[in-house]
């Protein structure tokens, strides 16, 4: 039996973050300013602590500079509201990301429509949504280009290639869909009211996965030969008891013995999102300051 390609994700993140780190480098020498990254914890989420020292400590790698700021669980939404005004007028950062989820007394919404859009690195904003779907130059959220970049370096062009995407959030399910359009794909997006979700799904080249159920996506769910990117990260009860194990949306074991090429979880698409949003942070500095942006994908 054959086994398709697993995708290392680490390695096509080290390929991005090394040509983030050369353009920064370039534009230093001729005097440009320091890409700078403000990244806003509200709480003490474990999770969400470790993602923040992740993207802090990749950041310094590649020669962007990372603004802290820790807030306490109680901080009031007005109080956030006041930070981002701040930080959209600091003109030492180009890209402000507020770490979901928030706390229940703030309007996680409110928040992310209070940062500037043009140092919107996470492309949360309605302004950068609606340019994605008009086609204009928008800040594109990072797990979907992530997926994106994987599919391009896997199939090259995705011209009239079947795509479906599972899941219709605003994350990751609608932006992805809109980038896939954009390429000139053949889109459906599915999702739990899905009519015969197995069937949808055989006849896709491309299968993007993003519902948040473990192991949802079964191997006779694929088209042999497709190509599946696995953006979900569920935490299950693993053999050993008292432990817990990674998995993503797709029953990996199974897939992978009918797939061309297959993402893993964990390995496949986090790491690229973390390297997106460095890209995101370069390229919202480039335009800021009226600089030239070289496309690191």
């Amino acid at each position: 039996m054959s086994q398709a390609k697993i995708i290392d994700g680490n390695a096509v993140a080290a390929d991005v973050r090394a040509a983030v780190a050369s353009q920064i480098t370039i534009l230093r020498a001729g005097g440009a300013p320091l890409p700078g990254l403000a990244v806003v914890l509200v709480g003490a989420d474990p999770a969400s602590q470790v993602y923040v020292r992740n993207k802090n400590k990749r950041a310094a790698e590649v020669g962007i500079n990372s603004f802290e700021h820790y807030l306490p669980a109680e901080t009031s939404e007005a109080e956030l509201l006041g930070l981002v005004e701040r930080l959209n007028l600091d003109p030492q950062v180009h890209g402000i990301l507020v770490q979901l989820p928030l706390p229940a007394q703030i309007d996680a919404q409110k928040i992310l429509e209070a940062i500037h859009p043009a140092k919107d690195v996470d492309g949360f904003h309605p302004f950068n949504v609606g340019r994605l779907v008009t086609g204009g130059p928008a800040l594109v959220p990072c797990t979907p280009l992530g997926c994106l970049l994987l599919a391009k370096r896997e199939l090259g062009s995705l011209s009239g290639k079947r795509a479906i995407v599972l899941g219709r959030s605003n994350i990751v399910g609608k932006p992805m869909a809109q980038l896939l359009l954009r390429e000139s794909a053949t889109v459906t997006i599915a999702h739990s009211r899905t009519h015969d979700l197995p069937e949808e799904c055989r006849r896709a080249d491309i299968v993007v996965a993003a519902v948040g159920r473990p192991e949802m996506v079964k191997g006779d769910w694929i088209k042999p030969g497709a190509l599946v990117l696995d953006v979900g990260i569920n935490r299950i009860p693993a053999a050993e008891p008292g432990k817990t194990r990674l998995v993503g949306d797709v029953a990996f074991a199974e897939a992978v013995t009918v797939a061309g090429a297959i993402t893993p979880v964990p390995g496949g698409i986090g790491p690229m999102t973390i390297a997106i949003l460095l890209r995101n942070v370069l390229e919202a500095c480039c335009r800021l300051h009226d600089l030239p942006f070289a496309e690191v994908l």
